[in-house]
């Protein structure tokens, strides 16, 4: 007859061995708390309003309408341009001061594309004082 053996053979082991787990995680305890004393932290200097030098002298508004067409506002008046002209428009009302801020004003619906060529053709014409008017929703 053959022999079966009840019970006395090898039993499979359902528990988890912790002890591994536990070390792992020791370890990268120490290596932290070791480390975390050496990293300096970073400062970000970051602008605040009152930093601002002054107020511009003279405000150039660049407003592009929801069909990409390009107007110019200044001192009130409003005078339509092309992308290819609205540097050198800009550039001449300019002219030498430095403390003159343009400003670009767009609809939603325009691409963000159109926003980047003008505000590199100002960049070209070496114009510094580049900002963008943004509007909250409600």
């Amino acid at each position: 007859m053959p022999s079966t053996s009840r019970g006395r053979g090898r039993r499979t082991i359902s528990e988890i061995n912790m002890v591994p787990f536990i070390d792992v995680m020791l370890v990268l305890l120490i290596i932290f708390m070791v480390t975390a004393p050496m990293i300096t932290p970073s400062m970000i200097d970051l602008p605040s309003v009152g930093k601002a030098a002054k107020q511009p002298d003279k405000v150039i508004q660049i407003v592009i309408q929801k069909d990409e067409s390009l107007s110019l506002l200044i001192d009130g008046k409003t005078d339509t341009t092309s992308l290819q002209n609205v540097a050198t428009q800009v550039k001449r009302q300019v002219g030498e001061d430095a403390n003159t801020a343009v400003v670009i004003s767009a609809d939603r619906t325009v691409k963000y594309e159109t926003v980047v060529k003008v505000m590199d053709s100002l960049q070209r014409a070496g114009i510094a004082r580049v900002g963008l008017s943004v509007q909250l929703a409600p």
